[in-house]
């Protein structure tokens, strides 16, 4: 990295970029939410398609959304992508051949889909399993219902089943009580972070904890309400509107901010406790979609202007910061 500037354009002329995972090599997997393609895209190079995921039907916030890579990447090849279809949003395991990606079974379907609040979000936690987030589809009781697999935060197994040591038996639900979560997280001594999109008044970042009720459509933001977690960081809804999430090398958390216009730096400490939020590149990006910790140690950091922006020249775009982000 050294010699690298501090913030370096990897991507332009996106057409509504969503999510981003990295390959072991370096290569970026980023999804285009309405085109239903996935790209590869590295440093210094044109991006190129890795081919199309089967059976999107893009409408509003829904379309092609997240994408994650196996751990055991080398061995089984494979990557999955949360998506809409014409029936429900699910999530399909795929397999890289080096060029091009592989359709494969739906490893979990039955996701309330809507035009708004589809979540989306894919990470590996590192446990080794497969968290899955949801929204609330437009429709808030089923967030507090432990049988529905909307306003939740999932954790399954590569084939898709509930993982071992899921909080309630038998189920793939971790967390519930969501409205929108879109980014998710995990400090190196496995404390797990995800962001929320509030309705009117406040946005979140908590920290989650299996079985733990965040509140959703109960409450929003903090209310100290016996039952229901309470955020460790809220926002006004005009400054942030959160969508990624990522772990800095300098292990605070950073969020990507859609309506805020900028990228929040949150330190958190090994017990949970957040410091004091740094907003950073305010409005010098457009909207932000998603943030991700390269190999390298930089931030790649994916805009979001061709969808309810105001797109400048080249948008969308992807860039590689690094570290310590100015503002």
């Amino acid at each position: 990295m050294a010699g690298k500037p501090a913030r370096q354009t990897i991507a332009t002329g996106l057409p509504v970029p969503w999510g981003l995972a990295f390959l072991p090599d370096g290569t970026a997997l980023v999804t285009l939410r309405d085109q239903g393609q996935v790209l590869r895209v590295t440093e210094g190079s044109a991006p190129r398609s890795a081919g199309r995921v089967p059976g999107v039907e893009p409408r509003g916030e829904a379309g092609l959304l997240g994408i994650a890579v196996s751990p055991a990447f080398a061995s089984d090849r494979a990557v999955f992508v949360y998506f809409t279809s014409r029936d429900d949003n699910r999530v399909i395991r795929m397999t890289f051949d080096g060029t091009a990606l592989k359709p494969g079974p739906v490893i979990v379907k039955g996701i309330a889909k809507a035009e708004n609040h589809d979540g989306g979000r894919l990470a590996f936690g590192p446990d080794g399993y497969l968290y899955i987030s949801t929204g609330d589809a437009g429709r808030r009781d089923p967030a507090q219902d432990k049988t529905s697999l909307s306003g939740k935060i999932l954790r399954v197994t590569r084939d898709g089943a509930p993982a071992p040591g899921n909080p309630f038996p038998g189920s793939p639900v971790w967390s519930l009580g969501h409205r929108n979560v879109q980014g998710m997280a995990w400090t190196r001594s496995g404390a797990m972070y995800a962001s929320e999109f509030g309705q009117n008044t406040w946005d979140e970042l908590n920290r989650i904890e299996p079985g733990r009720n965040y509140g959703w459509p109960v409450v929003e933001g903090t209310a100290g309400q016996a039952g229901f977690a309470d955020p460790i960081v809220q926002w006004p809804t005009a400054d942030a509107s959160p969508s990624g999430i990522a772990l800095g090398a300098d292990g605070a958390v950073y969020m990507a901010a859609l309506r805020g216009q900028s990228l929040w730096r949150i330190p958190v400490d090994s017990t949970g406790k957040a410091g004091r939020p740094q907003r950073l590149m305010q409005g010098q990006y457009g909207r932000l979609r998603t943030v991700v910790s390269a190999p390298d140690g930089r931030l790649w950091l994916v805009t979001s202007n061709t969808f309810r922006g105001t797109p400048s020249p080249g948008d969308d775009r992807i860039l590689a910061l690094r570290l310590p982000i100015q503002k």
